[in-house]
């Protein structure tokens, strides 16, 4: 066998033989992964109630701004409708007082021409009594007419409000009488009205026309 033939044999041989490598693998690294961090249930828990806590009282504020805005808004139109209200309510009593003022002295020349013809002006006729008869006189007619239109603007004015008084008995009050002279009665105190000239009126308790009057002094 030559030498080259015997070498290749070596070569496979010693291929055949030779012990197989072993691999040493590296240690691994231990990897560490950062949890994260989840906060605690009753911490969160607390978090959310402070935040419905800060949302309800501010809510709240609201509510009450809106609530004490919408009182004086009502509180406001309160007033204004009793404003409004005494207003209408005066100026419906001076038109009256303005209106009596101008019939008053028309019912006073009737009350006086009453009396001069010998009819008394408060008698108001008696509606079952006898008709008059025909030999009544002119002047007797003239005065039961002039009578009838003096009770019916009387009349006329208390619908109105517009109320006669008269203080015969009463104490002088300036602010409702006024004084045309004095006079003496026996029995009778100082200042007391001791007849009644002129009537005065009302509306309401306003005092339209004070009474005239003679005290006693």
């Amino acid at each position: 066998m030559s030498n080259e033939n015997r070498g290749d044999e070596v070569d496979a041989g010693a291929e055949r033989t030779a012990p197989e490598s072993t691999e040493f693998a590296a240690p691994e690294e231990e990897i560490v992964i950062d949890a994260e961090v989840v906060p605690d249930e009753e911490d969160a828990a607390a978090a959310v109630g402070a935040d419905i806590d800060a949302l309800l009282a501010e809510t709240a504020k609201e509510r009450d701004e809106y609530l004490g805005l919408a009182q004086r808004f009502r509180a406001d139109f309160e007033n204004y409708k009793r404003r409004v209200s005494n207003e209408t309510t005066q100026a419906e009593q001076r038109g009256r007082a303005n209106l009596a003022r101008g019939i008053l002295p028309a019912l006073d020349n009737f009350e006086r021409a009453l009396i001069a013809a010998g009819v008394d002006p408060a008698e108001r006729p008696d509606p079952g009594g006898e008709p008059p008869s025909e030999e009544v006189s002119a002047r007797d007619a003239l005065a039961e007419g002039v009578a009838l239109v003096y009770r019916e603007l009387g009349a006329a004015l208390q619908r109105a409000g517009v109320v006669p008084f008269d203080p015969v008995g009463e104490r002088f009050d300036p602010a409702e009488h006024e004084a045309i002279s004095t006079g003496q009665a026996e029995g009778v105190e100082n200042g007391t009205v001791l007849e009644t000239l002129e009537r005065g009126y009302r509306v309401d308790s306003q005092v339209i026309r004070p009474a005239r009057v003679v005290v006693s002094g």
